[in-house]
């Protein structure tokens, strides 16, 4: 075989190359990145990767498919390699998957943006199917019959006029040498042939997980490891003045320790201290006898009292106009106007593993094994700030115990890294604290301010809007924050003719940054509070009035100069609907229990929940039940999709309900479980999931249903005790009602 051409055209996708012992190799380039390298795939026991798919099918029988993303719970080592094997007509029950590692020719690896199915769904169903269409040529060839005679299934083609049939493994080699047929002439299967996709399969690691395999990054072993802990300022961007070095290192099991000087990003590495031990316990146990002094000027003044008090001042100034559609004042003057402020706060991912990373400097790199969810940008900030060539960098991607966002940001990467360097080429596995993931989350879900003021005319529809929105930023910056943007398009802008937007911007030192559904997660539960107060006001049924503020069916496209997906107002109406049949809404409840309904679009997902609740007299609260009414086209795996609606829901009630991190003179004041609860399998609803099979493109599952859970859940409360809930989380709200 030569040479692969570097440009490569659409017909260079799929690559086929021969094994060492015969066999057949499957792989798949994005028409914008390098060939595959063959060479790691000449290797059976290797970990291989190819962009897209890699299918390896040997002599043996053996059929191979390497998941491409990070797992860190949110199913793709399951459903990716299931999008291959259905096309491909394979045993998915016998199916060898492994993960791929880092490699610098494929495309993009990362976990996050609800992004791993549409990114990768037709590429795989086309590698699939081509390895199909091959296999079956090569049946032909060998029984000499016509392809189109021949069929497949579970991993055989069968010919069934002479009752003939082979498995894929005896048709590897024969395979390997045929020539790669034209992407245009290879039929995919229509969804009405699917005997994979759309069925429950229980996740490829399920049984590793409840016997215990080592699977996570916490869970790494190596020869001769050593063990690291390291402590930074509770400041953010505090930098370290001395610390009593001596008296650490002459501690039991301890082998070092040392000071880092670190950088400026508050998301890389930071300054700090570093204790090498022989054991987690020990560099822990030493951990907490440090003594260090801190420079914490940089912290001064942020603290979460003093941001409510800068909201409030900028409520009374006014804010800069990001968007105005007609005359809000004309509007607010023929209507019935009502006036809220809500807020939210900064929140922690609480993923149930710490943060941690194992790195081995050895031959003038490092290697890894990383839970990272952007393990290419991970890379390239070990490069960055240690000067190692990436090329020396070798990651290997490991399960994540919850990744949820926070696993974005690399700082624990780099800083094992920085140690590694410092352990004489011992491999070293860095363990964070629980309490050091609390106060150095690096990327809190920012909070934020809404000071809102409304109206609803005659007819009962909404006449105005305005919101004033204050957020934050990073010192001396004019834009928000990661995750603390509001897009000009949030509904309900474009879908309401007298419409205004103004926005304050905070000074903070709070590393902000993506949190499940980004930005979402905050803005849902406002701006679907206060429709359900509009709603009322109008004296109309919440349901009608969000329908009717959807209006007709169409398709909404985004505003001129606005990033964004296209908005399907009849997918939206079809999942209020489908959610308002399934909870049974409209039937009365007695006092002291409600329904609430909210809807909202994230990441190309619509998705409803109506939430039913039961509050007593003295205020204690039961979420009795959240129905969901889910459109994110077609379901790949239906026990992963109900998995990850469910968990949103478990998540989202959690953080409506407990969870918030205050900061005081610049640092974190919440430390663990403690004081930053998470929900409990008591207090865990009844849940219906319930999907909407759209023939339209397939999104991801992640993050379309986490924000629509607090504003289902208060609307649910207000209904219930007549009490508004516009603080989160809702704990600091007394319930009681006579």
């Amino acid at each position: 075989m030569s040479a692969p051409d570097s440009t490569l055209t659409r017909r260079d996708f799929i690559r086929v190359t021969s094994l060492t012992g015969g066999g057949f190799l499957l792989s798949l380039a994005l028409p914008t990145e390098g060939s595959a390298q063959a060479a790691a795939a000449l290797d059976d026991t290797a970990k291989t990767f190819t962009p897209g798919p890699f299918i390896k099918i040997t002599p043996q029988n053996i059929i191979t498919i390497l998941a491409k993303n990070p797992e860190t719970g949110q199913g793709v080592r399951t459903s990716l390699p299931m999008i291959v094997a259905e096309e491909l007509d394979a045993d998915f029950s016998k199916v060898v998957v492994e993960q791929a590692a880092l490699r610098n020719d494929v495309g993009a690896q990362f976990a996050g943006g609800s992004r791993s199915t549409p990114d990768n769904y037709l590429l795989l169903r086309r590698a699939g199917a081509t390895a199909r269409a091959m296999l079956i040529e090569a049946a032909a060839q060998t029984w000499n019959v016509r392809a189109a005679e021949l069929t497949t299934d579970k991993g055989r083609v069968f010919h069934a006029a002479t009752g003939r049939s082979l498995t894929y493994g005896e048709l590897a080699t024969k395979a390997a040498t045929l020539p790669i047929p034209d992407e245009k002439n290879v039929r995919l299967k229509s969804e009405d042939e699917f005997r994979i996709l759309g069925g429950r399969v229980g996740g490829v690691d399920n049984h590793a997980i409840v016997t215990g395999r080592p699977l996570f990054g916490i869970d790494q072993r190596l020869p001769g490891m050593v063990y690291a802990a390291y402590e930074k300022c509770p400041v953010y961007g505090g930098r370290v003045v001395s610390a009593n070095l001596d008296r650490i290192k002459a501690l039991p099991g301890v082998r070092d320790a040392f000071i880092i000087e670190g950088t400026d990003n508050l998301s890389g590495l930071l300054p700090g201290v570093a204790i090498v031990a022989d054991s987690t316990w020990a560099a822990f146990s030493a951990k907490r006898q440090l003594k260090i002094a801190w420079d914490e000027s940089v912290g001064a003044g942020h603290s979460s009292s003093d941001y409510a008090a800068q909201a409030a001042a900028a409520a009374q100034a006014g804010g800069k106009t990001v968007r105005q559609d007609g005359d809000v004042a004309t509007g607010m003057a023929a209507g019935k106007v009502v006036e809220a402020a809500y807020s939210y706060p900064f929140l922690n991912h609480a993923t149930l593993e710490p943060q941690g990373c194992t790195a081995w400097a050895k031959d003038g790199g490092i290697e890894f094994w990383t839970t990272s969810q952007t393990p290419g940008s991970g890379q390239e900030l070990v490069a960055t700030t240690l000067n190692i060539p990436k090329d020396k960098l070798k990651l290997n991607l490991v399960r994540a115990g919850g990744g949820f966002g926070r696993r974005l940001a690399n700082d624990y990467m780099v800083e094992a890294a920085a140690i590694a360097l410092r352990t004489n080429g011992a491999p070293v596995k860095l363990t964070w604290t629980r309490e050091d993931d609390m106060r150095h989350d690096c990327y809190h879900r920012p909070g934020g301010f809404h000071y809102l003021k409304g109206a609803v005319d005659a007819t009962g529809k909404i006449s105005a809007w305005h919101n004033h929105f204050v957020t934050f930023g990073l010192k001396n910056t004019e834009r928000p924050s990661s995750g603390a943007t509001l897009s000009p398009d949030e509904l309900p802008a474009r879908f309401i003719p007298n419409f205004r937007l103004d926005q304050t911007i905070l000074a903070t030192m709070v590393p902000t940054g993506p949190l499940r559904a980004p930005g979402s997660n905050g803005l849902a539960f406002v701006m679907q509070s206060f429709i359900d107060e509009l709603a009322h006001a109008a004296g109309r049924d919440p349901v009608e009035f969000r329908l009717d503020l959807l209006g007709p069916d169409r398709v909404v496209p985004p505003s001129t100069g606005q990033r964004g997906a296209p908005y399907d107002t009849s997918r939206m109406k079809g999942v209020v609907r489908l959610a308002a049949e399934k909870s049974g809404w409209g039937g009365r409840l007695p006092k002291g229990e409600g329904r609430g309904i909210a809807f909202h679009f994230s990441h190309s997902g619509y998705v409803a929940m109506v939430a039913e609740v039961a509050v007593a007299r003295d205020g204690t609260l039961k979420v009795r039940r959240v129905t969901a009414a889910v459109d994110v086209g077609p379901i790949i795996n239906l026990s992963g999709a109900e998995n990850q609606i469910q968990g949103s829901i478990i998540d989202g009630l959690g953080m409506a309900w407990l969870q918030e991190m205050t900061f005081d003179r610049g640092r974190a004041v919440q430390s663990n479980f403690h004081d930053y609860p998470l929900l409990r399998s008591t207090e865990t609803p009844a849940m219906s999931v319930n999907f909407i099979q759209s023939r339209n493109p397939p999104t991801g599952l992640g993050e379309p249903g986490y924000p629509v859970v607090p504003p289902a859940i208060c609307n649910a409360i207000f209904t219930a005790t007549g009490k508004r809930i516009r603080q989160l989380p809702f704990n600091k709200t007394d319930l009681s009602w006579s």
